[in-house]
């Protein structure tokens, strides 16, 4: 399999009062164009932090992350937050939805955001709507969606700048065994018909199980 992104000696450290700590520890790992990852691990292992820092939500410590060869944290910031604008989609255990948007005016924002008009962003948002199974459902609020729906719409907006890799934080870790399973199928076929590369933080085994590769962590290290 090819390389996409490749992880070298990955470290991250936070100050709190009287002590620094240690979250990640030397995280070498590569991960493949195309492949569907679980990260799995205790809580407080760090399976997050490497999540934001993949995502260049947050800088490491010392280390590199290469996306297609290219070291991303040698950027500089506003070069940075538009490789993540064009490359990064999140998906987050909260839906994180704007209550007074439907779903399609949620679904389009990283759209407008980037200067798409919106006309097109419409275009594009009504479409990847469809795309989830929400077609009758898009100017329905948040609030008039079910939880399912609702993350539902929150992958749809992960997927509008068309990202070549989406970075999930349990995303079903907010809803009902089944409508868990029903997303996790969505992302499956999502990852399967578009290629898309996920990494999904989780702590359900059964739906890790279900991806090529589970990567375990243990004390900010992979075992």
């Amino acid at each position: 399999m090819e390389t996409f992104i490749k992880i070298n000696n990955l470290n991250k450290s936070f100050l709190t009062p009287g002590r620094e700590l240690h979250v990640l520890k030397g995280i070498t790992l590569d991960l493949y164009r195309g492949e569907m990852a679980a990260i799995m691990g205790p809580s407080g292992v760090g399976k997050s932090t490497l999540l934001h820092i993949l995502g260049t939500l947050d800088r490491p410590t010392s280390g590199n992350i290469f996306y297609d060869g290219k070291d991303i944290f040698s950027l500089k910031n506003d070069a940075l937050s538009d490789f993540r604008n064009k490359t990064v989609g999140f998906v987050f255990q909260f839906h994180h939805l704007l209550p007074e948007f439907n779903a399609v005016e949620n679904t389009m924002m990283p759209a407008l955001i980037s200067g798409i008009n919106q006309k097109e962003a419409y275009k594009r948002a009504e479409a990847i709507l469809g795309e989830v199974g929400l077609s009758n459902r898009l100017l329905h609020k948040p609030g008039e969606l079910s939880g399912g729906e609702q993350q539902r719409v929150a992958v749809a907006r992960a997927l509008m700048l068309e990202p070549a890799v989406v970075l999930a934080d349990e995303p079903t870790g907010n809803l009902d065994t089944q409508t868990g399973e029903e997303l996790f199928r969505l992302l499956m076929e999502l990852n399967d018909k578009k290629g898309i590369t996920f990494i999904i933080v989780t702590h359900n085994e059964h739906l890790a199980s279900k991806c090529k590769r589970i990567i375990r962590m243990l004390d900010g290290r992979i075992v």
